[in-house]
């Protein structure tokens, strides 16, 4: 990870925006079920949303170069996890954090499984909260990325969108934003997509023949199907 100004998740116009995101996405959260979520985050004092249906949580955030939590990786390399391994990822503000954002999306996708849901958040790029969040990162490389890329890097990657939205306050540091304006000027945004479910081909039974001893019989309860063809030799 890039050098930035370590505060900036803390501090009270993000933890605000966090709120308001935490707030936007809880009614898709709370349809998610399951026995895995994973929790990547911006910042050490991130916790996951309170979930019931949701077994047990994984939690990582961005540290320097690594990912630190409840375990320790690179952020650069592949996520230690087995494909489809959680029905919920959350990327809180993570992409901005990272200088492979577009490795931490994809291994976000492979480790989700099928029918799974992916949530994504950060500072919108086109808003008043931009040259807020570029003055306090103090030149740390952080990057904010725009939603509508992530929506069709998403859908490339076989993800269906179910939401997006922009959440939260015109300006950082107020405690309140009228629904209509955050809608539209919101600083933060929330993206929610889900995996595409494998698709399964049905197979057409086909006749088979059975041969049989003339002097054995069938095992009880064995069910002569018409579409069986029985041969006794």
């Amino acid at each position: 990870m890039l050098q930035h100004d370590r505060d900036i998740y803390t501090s009270a116009a993000l933890r605000q925006l966090l709120d308001d995101q935490t707030h936007v996405m809880t009614p898709n959260l709370q349809r998610c079920f399951g026995v895995h979520a994973l929790l990547v985050g911006a910042s050490s004092t991130d916790v996951p949303p309170v979930l019931p249906m949701l077994g047990c949580w994984t939690r990582l955030w961005m540290d320097e170069d690594s990912c630190r939590g409840d375990l320790i990786a690179p952020t650069d390399a592949l996520l230690p996890f087995v494909d489809d391994a959680f029905d919920l990822v959350l990327l809180r503000h993570a992409l901005e954090v990272v200088a492979a954002s577009s490795v931490l999306l994809a291994e976000s996708i492979r480790v989700l499984s099928p029918g799974g849901m992916l949530v994504v958040t950060g500072v919108h790029p086109v808003s008043a909260w931009a040259p807020w969040f570029y003055w306090r990162a103090r030149g740390g490389g952080q990057a904010l990325h725009m939603p509508f890329r992530l929506v069709l890097a998403l859908q490339q990657a076989g993800m269906d969108i179910e939401r997006l939205q922009r959440v939260g306050s015109l300006l950082p540091g107020v405690t309140k934003a009228q629904p209509t304006l955050a809608r539209a000027f919101g600083g933060g945004y929330v993206l929610i997509a889900r995996k595409r479910r494998h698709g399964v081909t049905p197979l057409r039974r086909q006749p088979m023949s059975v041969r049989v001893s003339a002097q054995g019989g069938f095992s009880p309860g064995t069910r002569r199907n018409a579409s069986w063809r029985i041969s006794t030799d």
